[in-house]
């Protein structure tokens, strides 16, 4: 039954304390703006309930009364998950739920709640000795229950998956309030369906994330960090097969990044210096790890690295603070391509090996669009995931560039789609793509969603308008 939202504000008011209710203007701004400034939403009230009985109570009343509940983490993403859409839905912030429940370090497992900074929850891990791979340039602001129910990639992908691959088990809020306690802590149990993997990456749709269990593993005590300038992307692809085998499978990230997305990062971060001493097409940069201390990582890599592509130049970084400069220059290509004018993202990925037909079928084909147009591809080459962003050719209006986003995008998802690909690989789909969804699933696949959303949120409160087309 729905209720006038006064009404159910009335209520909602009831579920948490003061802390817990934001309804003044200035107060909710920074809850209703998404990161990158696409979408900018209304609602009711936002919420921020500091237990999962709370968490239940609130979403208990929204489905009494039909009000729509859109969870937000650190609202560090991209697609418009976590943005609300008027003022019959509430804001549902979880970063009161902050604690860590356990670190078990023999079991090499850590139990957090959702509203637990990813960077806090790699250094309770470190406390014990253990790591949590999980890594990306938003880890200091992104909460873990985001980071799940985006199924978040990051850096590390290659050696240890996404976050799906490192969570054992989770809490939950149903969309009737009820609260299923599936925090897991075995690698083993064909007891029944492994319910988590249906909330995991489901952006809040089917229910909302509260704790999870998540996996440790041993902390690296040798590390190696190169640069390597290459011709093209066919090399970069080659090269990564030859770490992997000669390396013993020591390879933890692997990035490629075009000349134009490093230019960007020397030009707008004066933190960021040249990487080699001369310019080359394509860079790529790795890391090896390994937890036995007296690996000598450094001259192994340098060794693998002797037998690189025909053409090729790299360096290997002599110890921790050049091996941080390097990565320096990867982590600044974002925000330095702000500095560019308009951008238009892809977060694509396809099988690592088409990724140079991709670059080379796509950069052609905006180039076509748009004359002018400055592709500035980069990301994570180990696992297929590249940032295929556009910035707009120098001069032209940036109102007028962004409003090509979904005929460019369509180009280059057309391209994706084609190869086997994904137009969607680590940022979710959120307000922004479940055009996409329509045109690049299949029937069957939209069908088995659609009926999996009637089943478990048959009020549709938990995140409307949001994944399904």
């Amino acid at each position: 039954m729905t209720h006038a939202p006064e009404e159910a504000a009335k209520r909602l008011r009831q579920c948490v304390d003061a802390d817990g209710w934001l309804t003044d203007a200035e107060a909710m701004a920074p809850y209703l703006r998404e990161s990158r400034g696409l979408f900018r939403g209304e609602a009711l009230a936002v919420v921020r309930p500091a237990t999962t009985a709370e968490v239940a109570e609130v979403v208990r009343t929204c489905a009494e009364t039909g009000i729509g509940i859109v969870p937000q983490g650190g609202n560090t993403g991209h697609c418009g998950g976590a943005n609300p859409g008027g003022n019959s839905e509430i804001v549902l912030c979880l970063n009161r739920l902050n604690r860590i429940r356990e670190v078990d370090a023999a079991n090499f497992t850590l139990t957090a709640e959702a509203g637990c900074i990813l960077a806090d929850v790699q250094a309770a891990a470190a406390d014990q000795d253990r790591l949590f791979p999980l890594s990306y340039a938003a880890e200091d602001r992104c909460l873990i229950g985001g980071n799940l129910s985006t199924n978040a990639g990051g850096m590390n992908v290659l050696k240890y998956g996404n976050a799906r691959d490192l969570c054992l088990g989770l809490e939950v809020v149903l969309a009737d309030g009820r609260v299923w306690r599936g925090l897991n802590k075995l690698r083993k149990d064909n007891s029944g369906l492994d319910l988590k993997d249906v909330f995991i990456g489901a952006e809040g749709t089917l229910g909302i994330i509260t704790a999870a269990t998540l996996k440790l593993y041993p902390r690296p005590r040798s590390t190696a960090t190169a640069v390597v300038g290459l011709a093209d992307p066919a090399a970069a692809v080659a090269l990564l097969a030859r770490l992997r085998a000669d390396t013993a499978d020591a390879l933890t990230a692997c990035e490629l990044m075009a000349r134009r997305a490093v230019a960007f990062a020397l030009r707008h971060d004066r933190t960021c210096a040249e990487p080699l001493p001369h310019e080359h097409p394509w860079y790529l940069l790795v890391d090896l790890s390994s937890s036995r201390p007296g690996d000598d990582l450094t001259a192994l890599l340098a060794e693998t690295l002797t037998n690189a592509p025909d053409g090729s130049a790299y360096t290997v970084a002599a110890d921790a603070q050049r091996a941080a400069a390097l990565w320096r220059i990867r982590k600044a290509i974002p925000g330095a391509q702000q500095h560019e004018g308009g951008s238009i993202k892809h977060d694509v990925s396809v099988p690592i090996s088409s990724i140079p037909r991709f670059l080379a079928c796509a950069t052609t084909a905006v180039e076509a669009a748009m004359p002018g147009i400055r592709p500035c591809p980069f990301g994570h080459l180990g696992d297929g995931n590249i940032h295929f962003n556009l910035s707009q050719p120098p001069g032209m209006d940036t109102e007028a560039f962004v409003a090509q986003w979904d005929r460019l995008n369509d180009i280059v998802h057309d391209i994706v789609h084609e190869m086997g690909g994904s137009f969607a690989a680590e940022h979710g789909v959120g307000k922004l793509k479940p055009r996409a969804v329509r045109a690049y699933k299949s029937a069957e696949e939209i069908d088995l969603m659609q009926r999996l959303k009637a089943a478990w949120d048959p009020r549709g409160v938990l995140n409307p308008g949001k994944l399904y087309p």
